[in-house]
This record gives structure tokens, sequence and C-alpha cells, in this order.
């Protein structure tokens, strides 16, 4: 049995996922990433490999304990993908941008795919069937949309998210909600039917975490993995694994 630990830390928190001979079977939300914090997930996983994915400034000694502790990658622009980048400068590429596009690739091998991040900010990601990614385009996210609204207006509030709102809102709460959420749903497709104006054939992945309730909000059909940057991350790591040996 082959353990690996993802771990993916972006702006918004800390998250780890636990693959089992290839198999996603857990996701673990760290406190913070304090060297006890970790060593107490590798004392109890045990992983023959592990892989970071880090937008933060994480804890300095992190990347020396998972070195000790198992066979270890940090995803960067210097790491061996199974896509080529053919951008003007491909060590801007986001880390979790690079993993979204090793998961496409891995599923979607020899096809045109656009990839929407809904995260901090969402992200539309490009990869045509030669595995070139092309770019794509990055809004605001909804926690930014969210948190604008309240530091750019005198008197309207910071809301949370609530996906029981109607499109007509009926007080300042449901209709920031149908204003944030629908708008972005609305974006979402738009950025699709440019996509299909240009690209007959191409499959559309959404992943993060509020992908299941986004989903249901697009006209166009698409494929939703929450789970997708962790294949990635995966990926990737099995990838440099493999070409190291």
């Amino acid at each position: 049995m082959v353990v690996t630990l993802c771990f993916d830390f972006g702006n918004t928190r800390k998250k780890v996922a636990v693959f089992t001979d290839g198999i996603f079977t857990e996701e673990v939300f760290p406190e913070d990433d304090h060297p006890a914090t970790i060593k107490a997930l590798l004392d109890k996983w045990r992983p023959a490999r592990t892989i970071l994915s880090s937008v933060v400034h994480h804890h300095p000694e992190l990347e020396t304990l998972l070195a000790a502790q198992s066979w270890f990658h940090k995803l960067s622009h210097l790491s061996k993908l199974n896509f080529s980048t053919p951008v003007g400068k491909p060590e801007t590429i986001g880390a979790d941008r690079l993993a979204m596009m090793s998961a496409a690739v891995h599923l979607f091998p020899g096809t045109n795919t656009l990839v929407v991040g809904l995260g901090t900010c969402i992200t539309y990601n490009f990869i045509n069937k030669y595995g070139a990614f092309m770019g794509g385009g990055i809004s605001p996210g909804m926690e930014m949309r969210f948190r604008s609204l309240k530091e750019q207006t005198a008197k309207l509030p910071l809301i949370e998210k609530n996906w029981d709102f109607p499109l007509t809102g009926y007080d300042t709460k449901t209709n920031i909600l149908s204003g944030v959420l629908f708008g972005m749903a609305r974006e979402i497709d738009g950025f699709i039917d440019l996509y299909a104006e240009k690209y007959r054939n191409f499959n559309v992945l959404l992943t993060g975490g509020d992908t299941p309730f986004f989903a249901r909000h697009l006209k166009n059909k698409i494929f939703a993995d929450p789970q997708l940057i962790y294949k990635g991350l995966y990926a990737i790591c099995e990838h440099n694994f493999q070409q190291e040996k």
C-alpha cells in the first residue's frame, strides 16, 4: 500500500489530500503548518511520497520535514509536467493552475479543455488538444466579491455565502447573494460560450470547494470535480517520482 500526501496551501486555507494506491481517500484541514502539526499527519499516514503546492509563505521548516520523512516534491515552474507551457513567463503560473492543467491532461488527453477553478479567484485555464497550456483569465472569487461590497461602500454589510436565496432579493442580504452568486454563474457561462465560439469540441471542468453548488446554476454542460486540483497534484508527484527513479 503506497500512501501519497498532497499538501495544498492556498490563500484561504491549508488542505491535505490523502491518496492510497492512487485513489483519493480523504481530505484533511490542518490548523496550521507548524512542524508539530505536520509531523502528526506524517506519523498517522506514513506516506511514501509527498508533494507541496503553496501560494503562501509557509513555515520555513516544512519542506525539510517532508523531505526527511518521504520522497518529497515541491511544485514550481521547474517541475516536470505532462503538458507544455508556451506562455511568456511560465514561472508566473500559479501552482493551483499547474495542478488543474495536469489533471485535465491526465483525465482527457488529446482534447481541448477549459478548466474553471473556484477559489480566492476564479481562474479560466485553457489547454489545447496538443497538451499546451495557452493561458486564460482571472477574476475575483466569491469571498473577494463579498468583501469588496463591504469595504468599498458605506453601509453594505459583509455577508456569508448561503445557497438558499431567490433570484429577486427581498432584503439587503438576499440582494447581495443573488447579485454575487448568480453573477458568477452567468460570468462562467459567458466564458464557456466565448470558448465554444472558437473551439467547437472541448471539455469544461469545474473545480473548487463550491463546485457542487455552482454546477446546478450553470446552463452549459460541465464535468464537476471538487478534487481536481488534488488529482493534478498527485499526477505531478507521480510523474516527477518516475522521472527521478
